[in-house]
């Protein structure tokens, strides 16, 4: 496993449509371990392939903070339904030091492969529902700041 170089807003790869994966392989599962060990690193809870430099549809997830929380991945992951709204505040691993209030859905179903291409199914809500809209975002070259309300200085630790 490698720490990968985080890229931060103003890098051209965070304005890119990353491709759909359909090569199942170990460098895929490199890429999955790489992504979880630099998003632990940095402290995030979800980081998306392209904030790495890889311009595919990959993103890693860890929301154990949370009550019910879980670390996953998801491989060409597709919102397929959303359902309610609310406003909350973000941040982002590839802006930092900033936060932004961004309305999102409060619930999400989300289509996505995993390492062996079979499809799955998740449904989330609430905090979990808005990390996925967030890094699934990344995959299309959108970041949070393009939707924030308003952003903020970050708090700091």
């Amino acid at each position: 496993m490698a720490i990968r170089k985080i890229r931060t807003d103003g890098d051209p790869i965070l304005r890119k449509k990353s491709k759909v994966v359909s090569n199942y392989n170990d460098r895929l599962k490199v890429l999955i371990d790489d992504m979880y060990e630099t998003m632990d690193i940095a402290y995030g809870v979800g980081l998306a392939a392209p904030q790495v430099g890889i311009l595919k549809r990959v993103i890693v997830i860890d929301n154990r903070d949370e009550e019910d929380g879980n670390r996953f991945y998801m491989i060409n992951p597709e919102i397929i339904e959303k359902e309610g709204e609310e406003v909350s505040l973000e941040g982002c691993l590839s802006v930092p030091g900033k936060q932004g209030s961004v309305k999102r859905a409060k619930d999400v179903k989300v289509r996505y492969n995993d390492l062996y291409g079979e499809e799955k199914i998740m449904e989330a809500e609430d905090f979990l529902a808005r990390i996925l809209q967030h890094e699934i975002d990344h995959l299309d070259g959108v970041l949070y700041t393009d939707k924030a309300i308003e952003m903020f200085e970050a708090e700091s630790e």
